[in-house]
């Protein structure tokens, strides 16, 4: 298994689109689903260790954030993006979520890594340096 040793730079770009769960909509009061906006934010994880969280946006459902987080990784395995909506009772709610492996990221053979990585409608844009 490849691993990943480095300084890791990783900047939260947007989200697009993001659908609110049912269990989000647990509290709306009116039309439900075509008008619910959310306040979401990324929880931002290498393998087990939370390494940052991005600012709330309020009420929209297509966040731009352009939060950069910059963490030494010791034996990296995956880069994980959680997209959470900021409850205002009780915990958060999950939105979506991506999974990025390093392995896929060090297929690339330069030291430096750039591009837009899509999925679950969460876009990052991310380098490591070795």
């Amino acid at each position: 298994m490849v691993v990943f040793n480095g300084l890791l730079k990783i900047k939260i770009r947007e989200a697009i689109n993001l659908k609110p769960t049912a269990w989000s909509l647990r509290h709306a009061v009116g039309p439900r689903p075509q008008t619910f906006l959310l306040d979401p934010y990324i929880a931002l994880n290498v393998d087990d260790s939370r390494i940052g969280q991005t600012s709330t946006k309020q009420k929209t459902n297509s966040p731009a954030w352009n939060d950069e987080f910059v963490t030494d990784v010791c034996n990296g395995r995956k880069i994980e993006l959680a997209v959470f909506h900021d409850a205002p009772i009780g915990y958060d709610d999950f939105v979506a979520n991506c999974t990025i492996q390093f392995e896929d990221l060090l297929q690339n053979t330069s030291k430096h890594f750039e591009d837009w990585e899509a999925c679950s409608d969460v876009r990052s844009e991310g380098s490591g340096l070795v």
